[in-house]
């Protein structure tokens, strides 16, 4: 029987890396000319960009009965995108990121880059298969791994945005927790994450939401990438229907 400490230390020692990410961040912030934080941002952005497109390659050869993966995600992302505009999930986001900034007395883009860090750090596949093998097997080496990544993205984003982003390591150990206990719970109904179609279709309409994303980032477009949320779990629910068809 797994502990509490083992089934969770990955998203501990995320949480940890997201917070020391972020006071560095702040600490280079106030030593940097706005061009160069604008700078910092857009490589952010286009390493984001990067990620989306190739996690979305897990598209390629998926297929659930007569349907395409692609035609999967797209059919997740609107049915999704649907559902979370009913049920407001980027309004709340936001509404949550203003209010700590109320609560911590934040100035200029806290709540975007409060929402731009939850995103990024909590959408992906690192985020989902790090979380069951912590959970299942008290292993926290992927999330260690992803860990190392997020707090150098803090230091970047941070660096650009404030303090906003030192506030997503709440979203990283409500989401990343929650999963690592879930693991534990459901052991004998998880498939092989590696391989299971369902996981690479998340982590295809995971890829999307990424490039979504990157896009805010680089500040193209405004996409409303947290009203998507909902795709992560119509997706399995479209291929569980879509097989017996």
């Amino acid at each position: 029987m797994l502990s509490l400490w083992s089934k969770t230390s990955g998203t501990w020692i995320n949480v940890l890396t997201v917070l020391l990410g972020s006071g560095l961040g702040l600490l280079l912030r106030h030593r940097l000319p706005a061009a160069m934080q604008q700078v910092i941002i857009q490589a952010v952005g286009l390493l984001t960009l990067y990620l989306g497109i190739t996690m979305a390659s897990d598209f390629q050869g998926l297929q659930a009965g007569p349907l395409d993966g692609v035609i999967l995600g797209l059919l997740a992302l609107v049915i999704g995108g649907i559902l979370g505009e009913w049920w407001q999930l980027e309004s709340r986001l936001t509404g949550l990121g203003e209010g700590l900034k109320r609560q911590l007395r934040g100035g200029g883009r806290f709540t975007e880059g409060f929402v731009a860090a939850s995103l990024l750090f909590c959408v992906g596949p690192m985020t989902l298969l790090g979380s069951f093998q912590n959970g299942l097997a008290g292993d926290p080496t992927l999330l260690t791994l992803k860990a190392t990544m997020d707090g150098l993205a803090a230091i970047a984003l941070t660096a650009g945005y404030g303090m906003g982003v030192a506030c997503s390591a709440l979203t990283v150990l409500l989401v990343q927790g929650l999963l690592s206990l879930l693991a534990g719970i459901g052991a004998t109904a998880l498939p092989d994450p590696t391989q299971d179609p369902q996981v690479l279709l998340v982590t295809g309409i995971g890829g999307l939401m990424i490039l979504g994303l990157g896009l805010n980032l680089l500040e193209i477009t405004r996409i409303r990438v947290a009203s998507f949320l909902p795709a992560l779990v119509v997706g399995p629910l479209l291929f569980a229907v879509a097989t017996r068809l």
